[in-house]
């Protein structure tokens, strides 16, 4: 996400850092740079012109002008109108009223709806212990609520029987009876889509809001469709008065202009970003964090709250005590690379460390899942004591683990030296001793406020 942008901004920006001093046209030239990449990343028109707007006024101003680092201001007023355009912060649900509380999902038809209600439900349960019932409303695609039994059922969560036979509204009142008696703490709503927005869907959608007060209305818009979600979150805000937006398939999504146009447009937050299929792979919307990641100075707060969410922590103090021995053999770099693989795919990571995108550019970053596959082949391929000593691997030997992982001794070969590199890095944090990289969490983390500012 952002790729496109962020690239474009990372160009304008190292001109005006190169420069020792700025006037006022070097700022409006850097600008005027900055309007194209906007436009280019489908950003609404509306939307760019309020927000270089505020930059130009903050950026030809003394306190940019008279610095002794002026690009680098420059560089912060952008990032602090970005944030400032996006939400300031992240809003979660207002779930603060008596049980169940309601939320609506509305959206028009192939936006993700129906798996963001499952995903929805799912983060809800595993990090806010909050049980929902789930209910479709599509009675006119009876696929549509088979569909939403089956993610359900994947997200651990209770659907309400379907019924596509009966009324919307009638549907809603029973599940939302089903869910106080059940003693649930939400009902999530699945409503019905179109491929478009018509009066018939919104008078449905209306009809429904008014049978059961949603505490929450929550848009689902496609992010890869760019300015038309912005266009249908106007018309959906419009009718319904929705409290939010959960942008999908922002993993598909290299411009990223719906995300940075719909909270001007509407006035209403994006309160969640869905970032894959999977049901786990939904992350709240952070403006100062995704501000960071657009210029480049990655998200070291997302990274450690995704690490700490999918890493076995047993499994990671493990491998830091072989680390420490310096015994870290071919089991444990396996285990690692599946440690790794958990926490998503390598270039969604690289976006979240400092530095390291721009390090790492024009150079392929992504390990696919067979790749992951050949090295676990080649490494249980081996015996455990080949795996603990590595050095035992002669020819024979590695003809014999080629030919029962089905690989050639060219990739076992590839192996070993990925694996002695590692190794090495390894030892030398080893040699840190309770100094160790990981020691005691993240020592010295600094705060993730303005990450252009000192401390």
């Amino acid at each position: 996400m952002f790729d496109t942008l962020s690239d474009r901004l990372e160009a304008v920006f190292k001109k005006l850092k190169g420069r020792g001093a700025l006037n006022e046209k070097n700022i409006q030239d850097s600008l005027r740079e900055v309007r194209l990449a906007l436009l280019e990343a489908d950003v609404h028109l509306e939307v760019v012109r309020a927000f270089l707007e505020r930059v130009q006024e903050k950026a030809i101003g003394r306190e940019v002008l008279d610095s002794l680092t002026p690009g680098q201001q420059v560089i912060q007023v952008v990032y602090e109108e970005l944030v400032h355009l996006m939400g300031e912060e992240n809003e979660r649900l207002d779930l603060s009223v008596q049980p169940p509380a309601v939320v609506m999902m509305v959206g028009l038809q192939g936006s993700g709806k129906t798996t963001t209600t499952a995903k929805l439900a799912k983060r809800l349960l595993e990090r806010e212990n909050r049980r929902s019932l789930l209910v479709s409303l599509d009675v006119y695609r009876p696929a549509a609520m088979e569909q939403l039994a089956t993610v359900g059922a994947q997200a651990g969560v209770t659907v309400q029987p379907a019924r596509p036979t009966g009324k919307p509204v009638e549907i809603v009142r029973e599940a939302l009876d089903a869910a106080r008696n059940g003693g649930y703490d939400l009902l999530l709503v699945d409503t019905a889509g179109r491929l478009h927005v018509d009066e018939t869907l919104m008078a449905e959608l209306e009809a429904v809001k008014s049978a059961v007060r949603p505490v929450e209305i929550l848009l689902v818009a496609d992010a890869m469709t760019g300015q038309d979600a912005v266009t249908v979150a106007r018309a959906f805000n419009d009718r319904l008065a929705i409290t939010g937006v959960i942008l999908t398939k922002n993993d598909g999504d290299a411009r990223g202009g719906a995300a940075l146009s719909i909270r001007h447009v509407t006035g209403k937050p994006i309160k969640y970003l869905g970032t894959g299929e999977t049901l786990d792979r939904l992350e709240p919307f952070h403006p100062d964090r995704l501000a960071s990641r657009i210029l480049g100075m990655g998200d070291v707060l997302s990274l450690v709250e995704t690490a700490m969410e999918k890493v076995d922590l047993k499994e990671a103090a493990r491998l830091q005590q072989k680390i420490e021995k310096t015994a870290f053999g071919l089991d444990d770099f396996l285990a690692q690379m599946q440690q790794i693989r958990k926490m998503g795919s390598l270039s969604e990571l690289i976006d979240m460390i400092p530095g390291v995108k721009q390090a790492m550019k024009g150079k392929p970053v992504d390990v696919d899942e067979k790749q992951i596959k050949r090295v676990e082949a080649i490494i249980l391929s081996m015996t455990p004591q080949e795996r603990t000593k590595h050095h035992l691997l002669n020819a024979s030997r590695k003809r014999r683990i080629a030919a029962g992982s089905g690989t050639s001794v060219q990739d076992v070969n590839r192996l070993l030296k990925q694996f002695v590199m590692t190794q090495k890095l390894m030892k030398r944090m080893g040699k840190l001793g309770k100094k160790g990289l990981f020691r005691g969490g993240f020592p010295g983390l600094p705060k993730m406020g303005n990450p252009f500012r000192a401390g």
